[in-house]
């Protein structure tokens, strides 16, 4: 159960995950049309490290808000954050052992996704 004054921060926490795929989905076209495929594959697998543990660490940090609950509060983002961490280790090292990624186009588009996440404020008014 999740408590209802946590919706408006995870509805912007979405939105900023949205503002990152675009931003992956965007970068992996550029360098798709500039390097061609493997290339274009290498920076799409980039976005993707980048993008799904963040997605993780919403879903499970914005799920409790207020006074009162500041122990689940505390555990949600403590759980989220470990979960961010240990998938993106995961899926750095799937990435880099099951396929042949080309590394500057995969790091450029994964710093650059992370990256995006401090311009939020300029897109967002929240």
């Amino acid at each position: 159960m999740t408590n209802k004054l946590a919706k408006p921060y995870r509805l912007a926490a979405f939105k900023l995950i949205c503002l990152q795929g675009i931003v992956a989905l965007i970068a992996a076209v550029i360098v798709f049309v500039g390097w061609g495929v493997n290339a274009g594959q290498s920076a799409l697998a980039g976005g993707a490290v980048a993008l799904l543990p963040n997605f993780v660490f919403v879903v499970y940090a914005f799920r409790y808000m207020g006074a009162s609950r500041t122990n689940q509060v505390y555990a949600s983002l403590k759980r989220g954050n470990g979960l961010k961490f240990m998938l993106t280790i995961v899926l750095f090292a799937l990435v880099l052992k099951s396929y042949t990624v080309i590394l500057l186009p995969f790091f450029c588009v994964y710093v650059l996704v992370l990256f995006s996440g401090l311009f939020a404020p300029v897109f967002f008014n929240h």
